[in-house]
């Protein structure tokens, strides 16, 4: 007799159980996925969507479409609590959902609590489509000739946000002063020849940098820093770090010190093996993970196996993280950056590297008819 899977989010790191949903339906089981859109938006294209590289069609999956086709339910609806001792799920709409096997891959979000974010014109980077309307707002103009535009973060999303916020403004036909609040020291993961890449090329287009401080709070148009300094802005992004969804704490499963579903080797709950997880919203026990989308993307077909694996009562595999990865960034003005531990390249090749290999993503996930621009 079959059982029913049930996915929590559509996700990067579920992408290719999607598409071969139909190996499970085909044996027998029962597939259901509950996610808050029709629609999952790849963030790795996120900023050259904010810089009108990209229409948002080009970056998002239609998830929908896609388990409906192969067969499976699409409920589009939030999961708020996971009941691991009953095998049952709450979703906000106050229905209940058993299942035999559950997966999670419910991403992350960028804190922006009432205690340190309040008033209008500050959007977190997450969701991505955050970034939609910040462009539309740019574009539409912020009711001055010289808008402050800030981006607050000291990572790489910070660099790759700003360098696209000055390719939209370029794009709209106006001019803007664009500030990065870098944290105590900007790009500090990156190695020095590439935080020095980063550098020259913000500083050629007056991006400003203020580093050595953090942002305390913003409020009402104004960053007050912790050294008391303020700033002023029209309007700012925040991408000061992200954080795991509050539901594996609020179920009361193990969660790491970031707030993530605690899984083994097997991408498997530590208490419970019939609850999966994958990507930003999980905490990998065996050692520490990057929040970086490549680890989302290589437990792929670990997932893939393991779920069939776990329906089926079979062997799970190991997922085993590569030592060292590449990264690459879009810097807004048709150049990038290229590293893999020090070694370090930049240019207009390197974009045009990083857009063929996010393309070529896209269309291995994408079905057909996303690109429609009647589909929104």
């Amino acid at each position: 007799m079959g059982k029913h899977l049930v996915l929590v989010g559509g996700g990067h790191a579920h992408m290719t159980v999607m598409v071969n949903l139909r190996n499970y339906i085909e044996r027998g089981h029962r597939v259901s996925l509950i996610g808050p859109s029709a629609h999952h938006y790849y963030s790795g294209m996120g900023p050259g969507l904010l810089g009108g590289t990209y229409r948002p069609q080009d970056v998002r999956f239609n998830v929908k479409k896609m388990v409906e086709d192969r067969g499976a339910a699409f409920i589009r609806d939030t999961v708020t609590r996971i009941d691991a001792d009953q095998e049952r799920l709450v979703l906000k709409s106050g229905a209940e959902m058993s299942y035999d096997v559950v997966s999670c891959n419910t991403g992350s979000s960028v804190p922006a609590d009432e205690d340190h974010v309040a008033g209008g014109h500050i959007f977190p980077v997450k969701p991505i489509e955050n970034l939609i309307k910040v462009r539309q707002i740019v574009h539409d103009g912020l009711g001055s000739r010289n808008p402050k535009l800030m981006v607050v973060g000291g990572g790489a999303a910070a660099l790759e946000l700003a360098g696209n916020l000055w390719r939209l403004v370029r794009l709209s036909g106006t001019e803007a002063a664009i500030t990065v609040c870098g944290g105590r020291n900007f790009l500090a993961s990156m190695p020095p020849k590439a935080q020095r890449y980063a550098r020259q090329s913000l500083a050629a287009r007056n991006i400003d940098i203020i580093e050595g401080v953090y942002v305390k709070r913003l409020q009402d148009g104004v960053a007050i820093l912790q050294d008391q300094r303020e700033v002023n802005f029209d309007l700012a992004l925040l991408a000061w770090g992200v954080e795991p969804s509050p539901l594996f704490r609020e179920s009361g499963l193990p969660i790491g010190s970031d707030g993530g579903l605690r899984v083994n080797a097997y991408l498997q709950s530590v208490a419970y093996p019939n609850v999966f997880g994958g990507g930003d919203c999980i905490s990998f026990e065996p050692q520490p993970l990057a929040k970086v989308g490549v680890y989302a993307v290589r437990q792929n077909p670990i997932l893939y196996a393991n779920l069939l694996a776990a329906l089926e009562d079979k062997d799970p595999e190991a997922f085993v993280p590569q030592d060292t990865y590449l990264l690459i960034y879009n810097l807004g003005n048709g150049t990038g950056i290229l590293y893999r531990g020090n070694w370090v390249l930049k240019g207009r090749l390197i974009f045009w590297f990083k857009d063929t290999i996010d393309r070529k993503f896209m269309r291995k996930f994408q079905v057909s008819g996303e690109t429609s621009e009647k589909d929104t």
